[in-house]
């Protein structure tokens, strides 16, 4: 598997974001990185914002996460993320480490898709940060 990351971003776990069980909530890494891709878009000079009053929404067509190591109040931890562009699909791989040890505690796939004035489309903007294969 790929690990050639283009961005990430630090965070630290609040406490509110724990379960009863003392680890962070599933629905939170989910947070994380969407978090992470927009600060990932605004590093590139983009505002999801602007996109919308522009009439171009990118929104997430299916989200596939792992769970591998829970973080726990207090834990810091680096959201990674790369992306690909598959068709008229942006694909996001995130991964989440614990640090300072690096231990992985998510892996993930976001896959997402532009609605140019409410229809499916292509986005000039994103395509023009999404690394290109080399030759």
């Amino acid at each position: 598997m790929k690990t050639d990351y283009i961005f990430e971003l630090e965070m630290k776990v609040r406490d509110y974001e724990c379960d009863l069980q003392g680890i962070v909530n599933n629905a939170n890494y989910q947070h994380y990185i969407e978090h992470t891709r927009h600060e990932f878009l605004l590093a590139q000079g983009i505002s999801f914002a602007d996109l919308h009053t522009q009439g171009i929404d990118a929104v997430v067509a299916r989200l596939n996460m792992a769970f591998k190591t829970p973080l726990k109040s207090g834990d810091r931890f680096v959201s990674k993320l790369r992306v690909e562009k598959e068709s008229i699909k942006y694909v996001f791989y995130q991964d989440i480490f614990r640090l300072p040890d690096m231990k992985c505690c998510l892996k993930s796939q976001v896959d997402t898709v532009c609605l140019i004035e409410g229809r499916l489309g292509t986005c000039r903007e994103l395509d023009d940060i999404v690394p290109k294969p080399e030759d």
